[in-house]
């Protein structure tokens, strides 16, 4: 069996990930009565999602054109930290905007549609090949004259070197999240035990292929690891590494990769060499600041444009400070509001025409995660509770000004398979409406019922439970009996991260709610910065062994997801799990029934079996609800609003600002 996929538009995989809501752009809004508080941190692996709205920008007028300097303001509610490695490690969103401006040539991706498709300004086609051990070969032809921004010819050994570097056993010991299952020879090559990885081929200067293990050639987004991307060796291990293929699989030559060389090149600015729409000009981590300029050897994206705009300048945006500096035209977005007030205040400046906005679903939902393998988050009585305590559609209107909804799972309302489901999930997913009665119930019912000397709990102060020496764990709040019983109490360290009007408004409704007292529950708030509680959640301990010891079992963040979105990585049922060790399953959650309807959803779904996979998603997001895994606070429309005089912007739940701009200009530019 053999396909040659030559056209862009042709699709390559049928995995129907069609934009659940299709946004567009405006002048004027309607505007709920309801204001808010917030701005929120956002921990964001992989979101390349698209899909651009029409561009109804005000209308021109007989008045001359003013002439404007060619370049935008980005101001990002984000620091810049100067991790640009690439997504085997999680970056916050604005060093993800940065690399995203600064890397292309993808050999596939996905469309403004939502589809897998062969990126025509890279690749000149791809051929798929089952072979007879049950594997899959992609063979990809790379097109002739693409280049660095530096002007260094990209090849072929350009895209072998991104998956040999990828599995290499420096990269692992550099503590990227780096998964070997999936390509053949990747295991034996990041153990040492090869230096070839045997399923990746460098066949001629234009052409490589990628062979996928027969467990994978099933994979619902098998035609994912078709895609690879260039990558500039000497950014990773020196001048004089080199890619070789004798006939055995592709390997490195000529010089040394090492863990400390794969980790310094996360954090190269100066001279970066790179093939997106962009380039560094500068960037300076303690002014939180970036410039990039127009790499002038780009070749354009999947549909060969080009960017206008010449420069990007991305400047930290202070919450308190940010409507003012849009205003004064210190910066030029006010990106992915999220706030009912600050999106009320906005829309009214759009009356004046002199600005424009986008709407649209945001691709991923805000929430309260848990970690459930320590101290009272270990409990799925203790997690329900917390989700009966809060009034979470108060708490929703409040946040967003009644620009949003409450989901009750790990979806968005622009998905796909959320639209697909939404009568079965409204059927069979508990809303955990508020109901402190029954966050009483829940918690009685698991053993909440004791006072800390072991009697009879009295009404009031902090709940206990009798646990297991195995359940105590760790728990430093956990009081031993002369008999020896081990009591926890009903105690939740929460981490919460400082400037987080989420934060407060959930210390206002949940952690210092008479409710909550009233249940026997403290939610003690720890404030830190947004990287330390980053730290904490993936209990980093490279840089810190603090951050190993199990402390915190609650976390509020925002996260977004990916055009493809896992969900079989983030779970496990096996504390062991090579998946748990490299920090995908944030949560710890180890439930078999879980594991395995997301195992099936992407193991059990063919290509193009979109049925399947709905099948198996319904199941899981199901029993996901059940066990509280994490408490969705709310899936909100985002709001982007900047000057009138910028161009065809277009953002969408599908589309992000690194992928609009390219299609943008400004009016009157020197």
């Amino acid at each position: 069996m053999k396909k040659n996929l030559k056209k862009l538009f042709a699709l390559l995989l049928v995995v129907v990930m069609v934009a659940a809501m299709f946004a567009g752009c405006a002048n004027n809004a309607e505007k709920p009565a309801e204001t808010v508080t917030p701005s929120e941190d956002t921990n964001t692996p992989a979101e390349d999602t698209n899909t651009p709205a029409e561009d109804t920008t005000p209308a021109e007028d007989a008045t001359p054109v003013e002439t404007r300097e060619n370049k935008v303001i980005y101001g990002s509610t984000t620091e810049i930290s100067g991790d640009l490695g690439n997504a085997w490690w999680t970056n916050n969103a604005t060093d993800k905007m940065i690399r995203d401006l600064t890397n292309d040539y993808d050999t596939v991706i996905f469309d403004q549609f939502g589809q897998m498709v062969m990126n025509a300004t890279t690749a000149a086609s791809i051929d798929q090949t089952a072979n007879d051990d049950g594997s899959i070969t992609f063979t990809v032809k790379i097109n002739e004259g693409l280049t660095y921004n530096n002007g260094e010819p990209i090849t072929a050994a350009d895209y072998a070197a991104y998956a040999l570097v990828y599995y290499a056993p420096a990269t692992k010991e550099a503590g990227a999240t780096v998964s070997a299952d999936s390509v053949v020879g990747a295991k034996a090559y990041q153990a040492g035990e090869t230096k070839e990885l045997a399923g990746v081929r460098l066949l001629d200067p234009y052409t490589y292929s990628i062979s996928i293990t027969p467990d994978y050639a099933n994979y619902y987004y098998a035609l994912s690891y078709a895609s690879l991307a260039p990558l500039y060796l000497p950014l990773y291990g020196g001048e004089g590494l080199t890619v070789k293929d004798d006939g055995n699989g592709a390997y490195l030559d000529g010089g040394e990769l090492t863990a400390d060389g794969v980790n310094a090149s996360r954090y190269v600015y100066e001279g970066r060499v790179v093939a997106g729409p962009y380039m560094i000009k500068s960037l300076d981590t303690g002014a939180l600041t970036a410039t990039l300029e127009i790499n002038p050897n780009y070749n354009g994206n999947f549909e060969g444009v080009k960017p206008s705009i010449q420069t990007i300048v991305i400047v930290k945006a202070e919450d308190d400070t940010m409507m003012d500096a849009f205003k004064t035209g210190e910066i030029n977005f006010l990106s992915q509001l999220s706030e009912g007030d600050k999106i009320n205040a906005a829309l009214d400046m759009v009356d004046t025409g002199d600005y424009s906005y986008c709407h649209y679903t945001r691709n991923g939902y805000g929430k309260l995660m848990f970690q459930c393998d320590f101290g009272p988050t270990q409990f799925a009585a203790v997690r329900q509770a917390i989700a009966y305590l809060l009034d979470r559609e108060e708490f929703c209107t409040t946040f967003t000004g009644g620009y949003g909804s409450v989901v009750n799972g790990p979806y968005s309302t622009a998905q796909w398979m959320y639209q697909e489901s939404e009568e079965v999930f409204n059927e069979k997913l508990n809303n955990y409406a508020y109901d402190p009665a029954k966050a009483v119930e829940v918690l009685e019912a698991d053993g909440w019922t004791l006072n800390a000397d072991g009697t009879e709990y009295s009404g009031t102060g902090v709940r206990y439970k009798e646990v297991t020496a195995e359940e105590a764990g760790d728990f430093a709040l956990n009081v031993t009996l002369d008999d020896g019983r081990i009591l926890m109490p009903l105690h939740i360290m929460w981490a919460s991260s400082e400037g987080n009007s989420v934060s407060d408004l959930l210390a206002t409704m949940l952690t210092n709610g008479k409710q909550t007292a009233d249940a026997g529950m403290v939610i003690e708030q720890n404030v830190m910065t947004f990287s330390e509680l980053l730290n904490w959640m993936y209990r980093d301990t490279s840089v810190g062994d603090q951050y190993g010891v199990r402390t915190y079992g609650m976390y509020n963040l925002a996260t977004g997801f990916a055009d493809v979105y896992d969900y079989a990585f983030n779970f496990a049922s096996d504390p062991e799990s090579e998946y748990v060790k490299m920090g995908y399953n944030q949560n710890y959650i180890f439930d078999k029934e879980l594991d395995d309807d997301t195992m099936d959803m992407v193991y059990k779904a063919a290509p193009g079996d979109d049925a399947a996979f709905l099948d198996y998603f319904q199941k899981f997001i199901i029993r996901f609800n059940e066990l509280a895994v994490e408490l969705p606070l709310y899936c909100n429309d985002y709001h982007t609003f900047f000057p009138s005089w910028l161009k065809n912007y277009n953002e969408s739940s599908l589309w992000d600002f690194q992928k609009a701009i390219v299609y943008a200009s400004i009016e009157g530019a020197e």
